[in-house]
């Protein structure tokens, strides 16, 4: 529901604040007053195009914004427009493109005028439509269809990936084996390459390390070395030991550094005598790690890619080796798969044509009504080739019209007049009631050459579709706007010289003078009377 539009320097209107609710809203005032511009404001906060023009003449820029409430969820929009034609959108409090704003809230509004985007009008729709009409029949053999369409797609795509494969088998087996036989033959383990390159430089500095941990041996325990020397430091202290405690300390750190000597003598010992200066060894460890190297750059990176890509190539040499049969099997699969689908399609249509009549015939009805009344629906279900089926069906349904029978029906997509066409979009909302899952619609153009008893009609039915829908029309006929929930009058008047329009709800008395000046021009006496009698019954539908 859109429950705030604030206009500010955009046309006429200087500033504008509309606080919209739920049910029909009308909005009326003087042709040239200013309410098309409302609706443009309106088709600037859903992603239409804006140009410098619409913004009024001396302000630096135009600011439309609007608070909606979709689904419990709210969405602040803001569509800042420049005098110099630079325009900036927001969407909850961020920056946004103009497609942005039409994917978040475009679903959300269904203007209907002459030239608007009206989504009753996009063939694509349509069957989706009759099926909603239709009922849980119909969505259920949808639904049934649309499995057996899935599984036909898949059993086709394995099929002809199969059929691609077979038809460079052999060469295909003899490049997956070249892979399995080139992975075999270096036969790498997980984690190889790792322990290899932490051995290497061990390997690769032996001489270097062996002369290093061999003079390092020397001097801790060669004669004369750092533990004999430590030794007679020791031996000095002892000769006064147990006179001061301080030195005895000392003695003990002594002691402790010459275990600490001895440890590390025997260690770097131990560690030269292991080191063992191997040229064909090291040539051999760099060699294998070359080998691996190699294997992880062709095969993904690391040694694990290389295994998988190994087992992978295995499994595709038994695959393909099985040859005729597995492709045969595949092809029974597809055969089968597209029996169900056909089936399938054959009772999604019968549901849908059963519908179509009734649904064309309270189409026509409710079109009657709304000063139609030789109007001609018709549901063209255009059969697709069997290889074009899509995921709605097995043929393109779209909504024919004629507004005589003696026309001949053509695409709903291109009836001409604006008054028509929003007569219609109204007859059809009110068929497919609840089917219909947009829950603001706005209605210009509405009362289009009609009057009278039509005009009420008209007014019932928005007040009926306002039941399921926020409904915001803009009217000139009092008939239907004494059907509205709200009412708001849009004014122009002239302040400093400017024409300026403004927003102005009316309740009460105030609005019965507004509807008498619909009905007749004026507020005379009989003219409020009428607009009382008027209001009255439409309060009591």
């Amino acid at each position: 529901m859109l429950e705030e539009l604030h206009v500010k320097d955009l046309a006429l209107i200087d500033e504008a604040w509309l606080e919209l609710g739920p049910g029909m809203t009308v909005l009326t005032g003087e042709t040239g007053a200013g309410k098309t511009v409302l609706v443009g404001a309106l088709k600037l906060l859903l992603g239409e195009r804006a140009d410098a023009t619409l913004v009024r003449s001396g302000a630096a820029e135009a600011v439309v914004e609007g608070r909606f409430v979709l689904d419990g969820r709210e969405r602040f929009v803001r569509r800042r427009l420049s005098a110099e034609g630079r325009s900036k959108c927001y969407l909850d409090g961020e920056m946004a493109s103009v497609a942005g704003l039409d994917d978040a809230l475009g679903p959300a509004v269904d203007l209907h005028g002459q030239h608007e985007h009206q989504s009753l009008l996009h063939p694509a729709r349509h069957a989706a439509y009759l099926d909603r009409f239709a009922g849980a029949p119909a969505q259920d053999a949808l639904a049934a269809y649309r499995d057996a369409w899935a599984s036909a797609v898949r059993a086709r795509q394995e099929a002809a990936r199969l059929a691609a494969a077979m038809t460079d088998r052999d060469s295909r087996i003899e490049s997956l084996r070249w892979t399995v036989d080139e992975i075999d033959a270096v036969a790498p383990a997980p984690g190889e390459d790792s322990a290899i390159e932490e051995r290497l430089p061990r390997m690769r500095h032996a001489g270097k390390l062996t002369e290093a941990s061999s003079a390092a041996f020397d001097a801790l325990r060669s004669d004369g070395g750092a533990s004999d020397t430590l030794a007679k430091a020791l031996a000095a202290l002892h000769a006064g030991g147990g006179l001061d405690p301080a030195l005895d300390a000392i003695a003990a750190d002594l002691s402790s550094a010459i275990t600490a000597v001895d440890d590390a003598g025997c260690r770097i010992r131990d560690y030269g005598e292991s080191t063992d200066y191997d040229v064909g060894a090291l040539n051999e460890a760099e060699s294998r790690l070359a080998a691996l190297m190699s294997l992880k750059r062709k095969y993904g990176g690391t040694i694990d890619d290389a295994l998988e890509a190994r087992e992978s190539a295995a499994a595709e040499i038994v695959t393909l080796e099985a040859g005729e049969a597995g492709l045969e099997a595949a092809h029974e699969a597809v055969r089968s798969a597209e029996a169900n689908l056909r089936q399938a399609g054959d009772a999604l249509v019968t549901v849908r044509s059963q519908a179509a009549p009734r649904f064309t015939e309270q189409l026509a009805a409710a079109a009657s009504d709304l000063a139609l009344p030789g109007a001609v629906f018709e549901v063209a279900m255009a059969p697709l080739g069997f290889a074009a089926w899509t995921a709605d069906g097995p043929h393109r349904v779209e909504f024919m019209f004629s507004s005589s029978g003696g026309d001949i029906p053509r695409p709903l997509a291109r009836i001409a007049s604006g008054g028509e066409v929003s007569r219609v979009m109204l007859a059809l909302k009110g068929v497919l009631g609840d089917a219909d899952t947009v829950p603001v619609l706005v209605f210009d153009e509405i009362d289009a050459g009609i009057g009278g008893a039509t005009a009420l009609a008209v007014g019932k039915r928005l007040a009926l579709l306002a039941k399921r829908h926020q409904v915001l029309v803009i009217t000139h006929l009092a008939q239907v706007a004494a059907y509205a929930d709200a009412h708001l009058v849009v004014e122009k008047s002239e302040v400093d010289g400017r024409a300026v329009t403004r927003v102005r709800p009316v309740v009460g008395e105030e609005r019965v003078v507004e509807v008498a000046r619909m009905l007749s021009g004026s507020d005379s006496d009989t003219g409020l009377a009428h607009a009382r009698e008027l209001l009255s019954t439409a309060s009591t539908r």
